[in-house]
């Protein structure tokens, strides 16, 4: 059934019955009557081919439904038609009627024919704006790819534009580099020029000296051998050795204003440097700040016993061979003046690391070394151990957890409470000659110092086990050292 459907669907038969039914209306009024006559048996041949293909799908589909499928639509619609159509009966549409039905035909296909135009109208008009809108498009479309050409351009500009400004910035890092290097190579022809200057001042102290020297001898010379009654020279007073300035008198001054400058910028640029060192390991700044105020102080300890067995060492060597001028005590702190780079100053820093290690109010991690911020003790030890060698000597002033904040010695410490009569700990010693503060130092004042200071002091031990090498190393650095300052006396 649904092959015979699709076939007279494709046919299209009705559509051909209507294209004939408006030709002969068109053409009735023109052609014969037997022309007219013969085209209605066409149409009545041509309806009844339709029929007879209409019957065979109805037959086929009522074969589909089975022996009683269909039935009641064959009863109520199938027969009675059958039946209208075959009885003689005078049928009940009149003539006015069928006209009236043929006169709505017509209009209704004057209609058809006025929206079939009306359609062809709106279709030429919505034709020519689609053309004029793909005119538009080709127009925008071109536009567009103009655009792109002139992005393009200006894409390869720009990038010419960054390679030469690249190439630019690639010279002036060079030129950069260049100026840096040159920038170091003056600071270090700066830095060999004050060494030369300090070389001619050293040099012209020294000569100073031996012109001293020198005149003194020449006296002495001339009076020995000027010719005396032996009675005036038994009497004659023995000439005044200690009258003639020594090298450490001599450079007294400048030595001790140089100190005092090394020591402040060892508080203001090797303490920070090591304190940001031990922060990486430690977050507690009070502690760190602790660690760096002991090992100042330890390194003072330790460079004043190294400078007092050094001068006992050299006195026991130039002893013997004392002559003048000068007493022995001169001479000695004369020669550790000209010959500071004799002091074992690695030895000087083992014993402040290993005081260090075992110092009860240190808490910092056993895994981490105190060999940290050995550069750091290393030129405290060197300038204590110089400025022993000034008269009257440098010292640092005795300080404690706990004690009264003294406005002479210390400075607060931004954190601080300006208000408590307290210190908690010192960042900084004072520097003294005497009894006189000469530098500064800075403590961190609160409330609650001395509940503070005995929390710190029972916290436990941090003790560590001397390693022996570095025994080793201090023993026979020591050797050498001794070894060598019998050399240079000899």
């Amino acid at each position: 059934m649904a092959d015979s459907l699709r076939r007279l669907v494709n046919t299209s038969s009705f559509s051909v019955l209507q294209d004939k039914l408006e030709s002969w209306y068109k053409d009735y009024h023109v052609v014969s009557c037997d022309q007219n006559l013969n085209r209605c048996c066409e149409l009545v041949e041509l309806t009844a081919k339709i029929q007879s293909q209409l019957f065979n799908i109805l037959n086929l589909t009522a074969r589909e439904g089975g022996h009683y499928g269909g039935v009641d639509t064959l009863k109520t619609r199938l027969l009675p038609w059958l039946g209208t159509c075959f009885s003689m009966a005078t049928p009940s549409v009149t003539t006015d009627t069928s006209l009236n039905l043929i006169q709505e035909s017509m209009e209704k296909e004057r209609k058809i024919r006025v929206l079939s135009a009306s359609h062809d109208e709106d279709m030429n008009k919505m034709e020519a704006q689609l053309s004029s809108t793909r005119l538009q498009l080709d127009s925008v479309k071109q536009e567009l790819s103009d655009a792109h050409m002139v992005l393009d351009d200006t894409k390869n500009k720009s990038a010419t534009t960054l390679l030469a400004t690249e190439d630019e910035i690639l010279q002036l890092k060079d030129e950069l580099r260049a100026a840096q290097d040159q920038l170091e190579v003056y600071k270090r022809k700066v830095d060999v020029l004050d060494d030369y200057e300090r070389q001619v001042r050293l040099l012209r102290d020294e000569v100073i000296f031996l012109t001293a020297e020198k005149s003194m001898l020449q006296e002495r010379l001339i009076r020995s051998r000027s010719p005396s009654p032996p009675l005036r020279r038994s009497r004659s007073p023995s000439p005044m050795r200690g009258e003639s300035p020594t090298r450490a008198r001599l450079t007294l001054s400048s030595r001790h204003a140089r100190l005092l400058s090394r020591y402040g910028d060892i508080y203001a640029v090797e303490r920070l440097e090591a304190q940001s060192m031990l922060r990486r390991y430690h977050d507690d700044l009070e502690m760190v700040q602790r660690i760096l105020f002991i090992a100042t102080v330890e390194s003072f300890q330790a460079a004043k016993l190294a400078f007092r067995q050094f001068r006992l060492r050299v006195r026991k060597t130039l002893s013997p061979a004392h002559l003048g001028p000068g007493t022995l005590e001169e001479a000695a702190l004369d020669y550790i003046t000209r010959n500071l780079d004799l002091y074992d100053v690695q030895a000087s820093v083992n014993e402040v690391i290993n005081a260090m290690n075992v110092n009860p109010r240190i808490s910092f991690p056993r895994e981490v070394d105190f060999v940290l911020i050995s550069s750091f003790i290393r030129e405290v030890c060197r300038v204590a151990f110089a400025m022993q060698t000034l008269d009257p000597p440098l010292d640092l002033a005795f300080a404690s957890d706990g004690e009264l904040y003294n406005d002479t010695r210390y400075r607060r410490s931004y954190d601080s409470e300006f208000t408590a009569p307290l210190v908690v700990y010192h960042v900084w010693p004072a520097l003294m000659e005497g009894d006189f503060v000469l530098v500064k130092g800075e403590a961190v004042t609160r409330r609650g110092a001395l509940w503070r200071s005995r929390s710190r002091s029972s916290s436990p031990v941090r003790s560590r086990s001397g390693s022996p090498t570095r025994t080793l190393v201090f023993s026979h650095n020591r050797s050498l050292s001794s070894g060598r300052l019998t050399t240079s006396l000899l």
